[in-house]
Order: structure tokens, then C-alpha cells, then sequence
């Protein structure tokens, strides 16, 4: 029998950095938000205090290169680990289906980058418009939150969990599926917890459990085979990577980690072949492909290693997203008679970043990237490096629709300030046909 959810946070929540003499509770089935809305908090349950050491640290050892990409536990169901939308709602295929065909569409939210290590105010910013969004009609109501990375700063500890990822949540009515960005893997110097620890616990647990970093909190860890998997849903397949510790680039495969991942994409990509799926695909990992601006540089070997798995199974996805440059960006890439939007979504609450230097003046989209010889076209359509935000993804039979919601609009905001759709079979931009 399920535990009744808890409806008041603790005091102190579990402060050890790897939970040692404190378990998880198993329970019957999923639970997310608290059963009684509760207000924002206004600060921190534990202090954190300055990073500016550890990263002085960092720095030192990357100049001295002496920073490589860590492994990682293999997942569950090698070459190609599964998750269901089903399977993390706990009800049948065949009802979910009969949901989604009678909406007529998928909704779902994403954005990364969201814990904050000043204070409450921003994530809760970007949460509360997301709860805000299941005011709505229920056909429009998301049934998802896919995270694109970088839960909590700056080390993936554990005992942060409670303050950038529990409460902010606590009123999200639906589950939240997350990728590992660099943060939530990388470990700080000096400490000897394992990389990816705390992730792993709270995304990636065999059962429904309430993991210890809750704090009395009702959600559920999620129960994501490891680190790269493909989720699947009514409409929807997203293949979704780990892009590794560095700060730039995004790593998927090299003699540090080994070639899972490419083994895996190869899979997943062979398999939406067999099955001629015929929804929307898209591709997700922490680190972007393209970045305009002077923060995060491209991930260019890492691109070319998902195109040439594109290229040899003859697959290519309708959209790819990412997070780590903390604010918006969306990109339109001109592959053969195809658009592909790649899109950055990073300002989920933690620190935004401005795209130009300071003293310059801001950039003008649309704006075509300087690509070396012989690669795609590559154009900067829009972009907010003002406001935290999210995606709100629609997918329908026949469309894939991608809206950027930002966060200073307030709860009561419905209209995007910016948008892009894709017609599913000819994978061309085209004008959203409404439901």
C-alpha cells in the first residue's frame, strides 16, 4: 500500500552526501506532486556556499589537461535501454494510447539548467508558470517534463536535491524525466563520492521509491534505465544521450567511456526503421550542437558521431534539444530538402547568459552561422538571453510544434514569444495546424 504523502516539508532535510544510514521508501506506484498546493519558499533549506574554490581547482586542471570525460554504469537493457511514458505513469499502453488519440495530441514541457545555487526565486519563477500550464483544458495539459540536464549545481550533490529539485517541483502534477548534464556528473575536488551518484538515485531507481534527497517530499524517484535511454510515448520517441563532465565539449564517445552510447544510438536509430515509426523523433543531450555567443563552444565531434549514425541507418530526427548555455536559442539546419530546428533551452533558473560581450551590441536574427565547407547550413532564428523559460512541445499525427514559454510573462501569459513546427512526413517548417 502506498505511503500517505506527506503535505509539510521538514525542517532538515537528509544532509549526508551519500545518505548513508537514511534508505529509500518503496511504494505502490509513482506520486508527484503534494496532494495540498503549498507556497514558494523564500530561501534555502541548506546553505550553499561558495563554489569559486572547487572551480579555481577545476580551472587548473583543465589548463593543465588534466580533465577528461568520467565513465558511467552501463544501463539497464543494453544496446538499446527503453522507458515508457506508461511504464513511469504506471497505467496501460492501451489506455494511454486511448488518451493521446482522443486529445489529439501530446503535450509535454521541457528545459535544463534549472538548479539554482542563490536562492528559490528564479526556478520557482519557471515552475509555477509550468504548473500554471495544467490550469489549461485537458487536452492541452502536458503529461511530461523532460529535463534537459543539469538538475543540480554545481557537483550533483545529494543533499542539494531537497532545495533546486524537490520543493521547486512540489507542485508539479506530473512525472519528470531528466537527462545528466555535465553538473549533475561532475565531482569535486577533494570529494570521493562517485560521479553521477545522486543522479542515479533519483532518476534512475529499479522501483518506485521515495529516495531519502526528498526530504519528505512526495515524488517519487523517477525509474530511467541509466543515463542514456530512449523514452518512449503515444506520438513521440526521444532518444536521449549523456553528454558528459566537461564543460565544453559534449562527449558521448571516446577511449575515456567507451562507444556504448554509439552503440546504442545505432539501435535506436536501426529500430525506428524496422518499426517505420512514423511520430515524432526527436534527439536530446545536455551540451548543444550549435551555440551563438562567447559562453559554451560547439560539440562538433559529437555532432558528427550522431550524423554519421543518422546517416548510416537513414533515420534523422524532426528536432534536436539541448541545454548548458543558460538562455534560448533556436537554430534552423538545411539538411538535403529537410529543416531540422535545433534548439538550446538552458534558462530553466539557473544564472542566465548573455549571448553577446559586454560592451557590443546584442545580435540580429536571423543570422547565418559560419559552418566549415561542405556541412549544412546553419541559421540563428531567434533567441532570449533576458528571461528564464521552458518549452512547451506539442506533437500531433502529423506535426511537431516546439513553443518557447519565458517565465517573466507570469502564470496567466499563454501566448509564446517564440515557436517552430514540423511537418512530421516531409520535415519542413510549416505553419501549426491548431486542434
Amino acid at each position: 500500500m502506498a505511503r500517505k504523502p506527506h503535505t509539510r516539508k521538514p525542517k532538515t532535510p537528509p544532509q549526508s552526501e551519500e545518505m548513508d544510514n537514511v534508505g529509500a521508501t518503496e511504494l505502490a506506484g509513482p506520486v508527484f506532486a503534494q496532494p495540498q498546493p503549498t507556497p514558494d519558499p523564500t530561501q534555502f533549506e541548506v546553505k550553499h556556499p561558495s563554489d569559486n574554490p572547487a572551480y579555481k581547482e577545476i580551472d587548473k586542471l583543465n589548463a593543465e589537461h588534466k580533465l577528461a570525460p568520467l565513465p558511467f554504469p552501463a544501463p539497464r537493457g543494453v544496446p538499446e535501454p527503453r522507458l515508457t511514458l506508461a511504464d513511469v505513469l504506471d497505467v496501460s499502453e492501451a489506455s494511454l494510447q486511448s488518451q493521446v488519440q482522443s486529445n489529439g495530441q501530446l503535450v509535454f514541457h521541457s528545459t535544463g539548467d534549472t538548479g539554482s545555487t542563490r536562492g528559490p526565486k528564479d526556478q520557482n519563477l519557471v515552475a509555477d508558470k509550468m504548473v500554471a500550464d495544467f490550469t489549461d483544458d485537458d487536452k492541452d495539459k502536458p503529461l511530461f517534463f523532460f529535463h534537459l540536464g543539469d538538475v543540480i549545481y554545481s557537483f550533483g550533490e545529494g543533499k542539494y536535491y531537497y532545495d533546486q529539485f524537490y520543493e521547486p517541483y512540489r507542485n508539479y502534477p506530473a512525472p519528470i524525466v531528466a537527462l545528466a548534464g555535465n553538473h549533475d556528473g561532475m565531482v569535486a575536488p577533494g570529494t570521493k563520492v562517485a560521479s553521477l551518484a545522486a543522479f542515479l538515485e533519483n532518476f534512475c531507481a529499479p522501483d518506485f521509491e521515495v529516495a531519502p534527497e526528498a526530504g519528505g517530499l512526495s515524488r517519487t524517484a523517477q525509474i530511467q534505465p541509466g543515463v542514456f535511454f530512449t523514452f518512449e510515448a503515444p506520438l513521440l520517441r526521444v532518444l536521449a544521450l549523456y553528454s558528459n563532465t566537461l564543460e565544453d565539449p559534449g562527449v558521448i564517445a571516446n577511449n575515456d567511456i567507451g562507444n556504448s552510447q554509439l552503440d546504442y544510438l545505432a539501435a535506436a536509430l536501426a529500430r525506428v526503421k524496422a518499426e517505420k515509426f512514423v511520430g515524432a523523433l526527436i534527439i536530446a543531450h545536455h551540451h548543444p550542437a550549435y551555440t551563438a555567443g562567447s559562453l559554451h563552444g560547439w560539440s562538433i565531434d559529437m555532432l558528427n558521431e550522431i550524423d554519421a549514425a543518422c546517416n548510416k541507418a537513414g533515420v534523422w530526427p524532426h528536432a534536436v534539444l539541448s541545454g548548458h548555455a543558460h538562455n534560448y536559442q533556436r537554430f534552423t539546419r538545411r539538411h538535403g530538402n529537410t529543416q531540422i530546428p535545433y534548439i538550446v533551452c538552458g534558462n530553466g533558473g539557473h544564472g542566465l547568459a548573455r549571448l553577446a560581450r559586454k560592451g557590443t551590441s546584442a545580435l540580429r536574427t536571423p543570422q547565418a552561422l559560419q559552418v566549415p565547407a561542405n556541412s549544412d547550413p546553419v541559421t540563428l532564428e531567434n533567441y532570449d538571453d533576458q528571461d528564464y523559460g521552458y518549452l512547451r512541445v506539442v506533437v500531433t499525427p502529423a506535426q511537431l510544434r516546439i513553443e518557447y514559454q519565458p517565465a517573466s510573462d507570469g502564470a496567466d501569459a499563454k501566448t509564446p514569444d517564440d515557436f517552430v513546427t514540423v511537418d512530421l512526413k516531409t520535415r519542413t517548417l510549416v505553419h501549426f495546424a491548431a486542434t
